[in-house]
């Protein structure tokens, strides 16, 4: 296995400098050591077609190892099954389960839509936080799924399909555009925005990590600004919109928050979801409210994310 130095010495020297530049050298540990190895396999069930009893049945017959999740009664972390294992079982097949990294399922938790709500997923392929959403609303009211690459768009309405998500509609069009064809549309809207994604980095897996450069980041974070103007647009007064990301710097995290607060009319909101890998988001030269965010360090069964909660006044 990978040491911290090995893998220090594998990652963009750039974004190595940045962590010890935003974080304290113990927390940048953290950080790094979360990056070592592989995450545990994790997956949440599909209650429109399935319940956790039945779930965690199935799977002790079959001699998959499990833990539940304190914090969402309808996940699991798989401890002795990859991904493409449990992806041989009818119970993937048939869209019971939707595997789904557990960072990636506090967005919609955050977001809580309720049934008959209408809700906008401004970047929403491969539709694990739009089913998910689904499943939260028990398959009542409608959700309108944008994405704009093709080929991902055919795979979210796959995804949809597969899961029985019967509120959701598919659209393929430019987030940034989006919000000026639905102003004031919808109770809720969730931006999980295109990102550099530090928080995936895998040390034994260059492909996670190849990509990434300061200039890369700078291009995102101006898109992320036109997707939030977007998704503000189509946000109802006094709705309630998530922005998220699965990256670990201020720039397309709580710069973005910042920006938001200048030129738009909107507030944070307290994150009411606890568990070990969790800070507060960074508020030093910034508003106050910010560390109202949250952000979410790798870990073994946690990708790096960020999420914040903010309110249309």
């Amino acid at each position: 296995m990978l040491s911290i130095l090995d893998l220090k010495r594998k990652l963009p020297s750039d974004f190595v400098d940045e962590l010890y530049e935003q974080y304290t050298p113990i927390t940048v540990d953290k950080i790094l050591t979360g990056m070592l190895g592989e995450r545990n396999t994790t997956l949440r069930v599909n209650t429109i077609k399935y319940n956790i009893q039945e779930l965690m049945k199935y799977l002790r017959e079959k001699n998959i190892k499990f833990e539940r999740v304190s914090w969402y009664n309808d996940a699991l972390i798989i401890k002795n099954a990859n991904e493409k294992e449990i992806q041989k079982l009818d119970i993937y097949e048939k869209g019971y389960i939707y595997l789904q990294s557990l960072s990636s399922m506090i967005p919609p938790l955050v977001l809580n839509p309720k049934l008959g709500e209408k809700v906008l997923d401004l970047t929403a392929a491969p539709g694990s936080k739009t089913t998910q959403m689904v499943v939260m609303m028990k398959n009542d009211g409608y959700i309108l799924a944008n994405e704009l690459d093709k080929i991902r768009c055919d795979r979210l309405q796959y995804n949809v399909e597969k899961q029985g998500a019967n509120i959701v509609e598919v659209i393929n069009n430019r987030g940034e555009k989006v919000g000026e064809e639905y102003q004031e549309k919808f109770d809720k809207v969730l931006l999980d925005a295109p990102c550099s994604g530090e928080g995936r980095f895998l040390g034994n897996n260059v492909g996670t990590y190849r990509n990434w450069s300061k200039r890369t980041v700078r291009e995102l974070a101006k898109l992320q600004k036109k997707l939030f103007k977007s998704a503000y647009t189509a946000l109802k007064p006094n709705g309630m919109m998530v922005y998220s990301t699965c990256t670990l710097n201020k720039d397309e995290n709580e710069n973005i928050l910042q920006w938001a607060i200048e030129n738009f009319n909107v507030k944070l909101l307290d994150i009411n979801i606890d568990f070990k890998e969790k800070m507060q988001g960074f508020n030093d030269g910034l508003d106050d409210s910010i560390n109202k965010a949250i952000r979410i360090l790798p870990s073994k069964n946690m990708e790096g994310f960020f999420v914040a909660k903010l309110k249309k006044k």
